[in-house]
């Protein structure tokens, strides 16, 4: 029997987290543990925790925001270290089915079965309007005369995947032994498209239709610096502009991709100039230029929780103390 830990990533939402937490509760195929990483939330997230009553529940608090890529690289190491066979991850926002959960195992024995040991299982992702949302893309991958395999398993609603997000993502411990943490440096916006460029290089991940989840909050659409006009979201463009020029230079043969991005955003900048949000271009071009010499390192998922960018500590639940320093950093 599998031992799953669900991951859940947290910042200042505390109403979105109880229902991502009430939904991960109440899965056909319990998780064995769940474990919540609190992105030093503003609100009161810490009170709701320790007064909900959620068994099996560990809450890990970070002293700063590190933001999603540290977040995610936390709460992989930390599920990983405590045993888990299987890593189920999402964000606050993601509400899943109640048999999200039992279609990913399933999946994944019905591959297993065929000789396939896929290095992550994600579930489908849906607005709350019914569209589709964080779709990930086709594996390239071509079956043994030549053709595009894709189509193979798909009378069973599985399709093999590359690029994906952490919206109901299904790690096993293999995948993080072997090919180590999200890149914590990244900050926000990429981290889990490189994770899963960087696991799928020999073999795909799959897509499984059945296994459903609600992803609130997405009805903006793709990230865009031209139509962003949240002035909190506006500072993070320059991690999300470094970080697919790093991408697009690590996993894009000759190099085709990154020209593209960089020809993309000579575009982008004109069309800022032509508007006058000199404010924009000032964070196109920090990002382009930080993207030069980006290149973090991949930490393995048994490494050290002192190598966070943060000092991290465990709630105490249902507890008069609030909570008590288990780990920090150097």
């Amino acid at each position: 029997m599998y031992k799953i830990f669900a991951v859940i990533l947290t910042y200042s939402r505390k109403d979105l987290l109880k229902r991502c937490l009430d939904a991960v509760y109440s899965q056909t195929r319990p998780c064995d543990g769940v474990i919540v990483i609190d992105n030093a939330s503003q609100d009161e997230t810490q009170q709701l925790l320790m007064q909900a009553g959620y068994p099996d529940l560990d809450v890990y608090v970070l002293s700063r925001n590190i933001g999603a890529s540290g977040g995610f690289n936390a709460g992989f190491r930390l599920a990983y270290q405590s045993g888990a066979d299987l890593v189920w991850v999402m964000d606050d926002d993601v509400i899943p089915e109640v048999g999200a959960l039992k279609h990913l195992l399933d999946a994944d024995e019905r591959l297993r079965r065929q000789g396939i040991e896929p290095p992550f299982l994600l579930s489908s992702a849906f607005t709350e309007k019914g569209d589709a949302t964080n779709t990930p893309a086709l594996s390239p991958y071509r079956n043994r005369i030549g053709y595009p395999g894709w189509p193979e398993l798909l009378e069973h609603g599985i399709v093999p995947v590359r690029r994906a997000t952490f919206v109901s993502i299904l790690v096993p411990r293999s995948t993080l032994a072997e090919y180590g943490l999200p890149l914590a440096p990244m900050f926000i916006w990429g981290e889990d498209t490189e994770y899963t460029l960087r696991v799928t290089q020999d073999r795909p991940g799959f897509l499984v239709g059945a296994s459903k989840v609600l992803h609130l909050r997405q009805e903006s659409g793709p990230i865009e610096l031209l139509s962003e006009m949240n002035p909190e979201r506006l500072k993070y463009h320059r991690h999300f502009i470094r970080n697919k020029l790093f991408i697009a230079r690590k996993y894009q043969r000759h190099y085709r991709r990154f020209i593209f991005e960089v020809y993309e955003d000579v575009r982008l900048l004109f069309k800022l100039l032509r508007k006058g949000e000199f404010h924009k271009v000032a964070i196109l071009v920090q990002g382009v230029a930080q993207s030069l010499s980006f290149s973090p390192l991949i930490e393995p998922a048994d490494a050290p929780v002192e190598t966070l960018p943060a000092s991290i500590h465990k709630l105490e639940l249902g507890s008069r103390v609030s909570s008590k320093a288990v780990m920090s950093k150097a």
